[in-house]
């Protein structure tokens, strides 16, 4: 049976789609079966698995308001092992829509319980807010990882964060749990990212992953080109961080 694992923080910009694309990446480079849910309106996360927008005839906003077959919204990558299920601009209408919904909460964790077994890994992409969709999303993951951004501002909304996990825990998904915090965007050169790395891990303990990932050129071009990292220059900073990290998780999961 899969692991279903949502990346989550309200706050935008601290690295969620660039770590869901390469961390899904990595998986499938260590022969891990992974599926990517695309859940943010913005669709980066398609885009930067080289998915055209403009072709996709079935994306996550149909399966969630018309009820499409999800199987009908997953395409391959150029990555063996890793395929996606793309968002849509229209998503962003899609929590208005979905006010009308018996069981609203629940209509993502119902889609995904039909596919979990097709796969080792199932990660969503979740868009910066604590909206509707990212409450699906939560309440269909068996546990969350938190990209926390190295700088000043890093641990602001955290708590926020948590509060929602801790009702949804309560009262949608009480097998919900925290794979990790993971700071990103670390710049060993820089005392306040040593410092906030310190002062994530007091917090946080050991549900903080022992990988960093590092600020990186290579990191930052390779959606462009549509490609995560580790096709784009699989010696990079970048690249190597990311498998580390799956290494972590399988290893983690393995207990």
């Amino acid at each position: 049976m899969g692991k279903i694992i949502a990346l989550a923080n309200q706050k935008g910009g601290v690295g969620k789609t660039t770590t869901t694309i390469n961390l899904a990446a990595s998986l499938a480079t260590l022969e891990k079966s992974v599926l990517v849910i695309d859940a943010d309106p913005q669709a980066n996360a398609s885009s930067g698995l080289g998915v055209d927008i403009k072709e996709v005839d079935c994306s996550i906003y149909e399966c969630i308001i018309d009820h499409a077959d999800i199987r009908d919204a997953i395409y391959t990558t150029d990555i063996d092992g890793l395929d996606i299920v793309p968002s849509h601009i229209d998503l962003v209408g899609a929590e208005i829509e979905m006010l009308k919904l018996s069981g609203r909460e629940k209509v993502m964790s119902n889609l995904l319980a039909e596919i979990r077994d097709d796969y080792d890994y199932i990660l969503i992409d979740c868009s910066p807010s604590l909206g509707l969709i990212t409450v699906n999303a939560l309440t269909a993951a068996d546990s969350v990882i938190i990209p926390v951004q190295c700088e000043y501002f890093a641990l602001e909304g955290i708590s926020k964060l948590l509060n929602t996990i801790k009702i949804i825990k309560s009262k949608l998904n009480p097998k919900l749990e925290i794979e990790g915090f993971l700071l990103t965007m670390y710049d060993s050169r820089l005392r306040l990212a040593r410092q906030i790395y310190d002062e994530v891990k007091r917090h946080f303990q050991e549900l903080v992953f022992r990988s960093v990932i590092q600020r990186n050129v290579k990191l930052s071009e390779s959606p462009s080109h549509g490609l995560p990292v580790i096709l784009y220059d699989a010696d990079s900073t970048g690249a190597k961080n990311h498998l580390n990290l799956a290494k972590e998780i399988i290893e983690k999961n393995k207990k």
